[in-house]
């Protein structure tokens, strides 16, 4: 299997919008993300261009124009982020780590039924 690169929380903004559009060229990432960050053009171009070195966007080119997609699916990267964040603050154990999140957050009737369903599948 390929290696998930690591990503920053900045970077994990750009790839959200890349998975949300694609391809998408930097100029539309620029302008969806002006929406909700005080980031400046050339910092999100720098961000796209560090997702490309890391080998977690793909790009083509048309002439001038850039059209970024993803190599590697949003699903595999939040199940290798999930794992990383477990062995990291949970020593990689799966019950503390329900424990803590049942107990912390508020859950809906729905939630709670969610919750024992996928249990229960296991």
């Amino acid at each position: 299997m390929k290696e998930i690169p690591k990503i920053s929380e900045s970077e994990w903004l750009i790839m959200k919008t890349i998975w949300s559009e694609n391809p998408i060229t930097a100029n539309r990432i620029v302008e969806i993300l002006s929406n909700s960050t005080s980031w400046n053009p050339k910092t999100i171009k720098t961000l796209i261009n560090r997702l490309v070195k890391k080998g977690a966007v793909g790009f083509e080119s048309i002439g001038r124009v850039y059209n970024y997609y993803p190599l590697i699916e949003e699903a595999v990267f939040v199940k290798a982020e999930s794992r990383s964040f477990l062995k990291r603050v949970f020593g990689g154990a799966v019950k503390p780590m329900l424990a803590t999140l049942v107990e912390s957050e508020e859950l809906s009737q729905e939630d709670i039924e969610d919750l024992k369903r996928i249990l229960e599948k296991k």
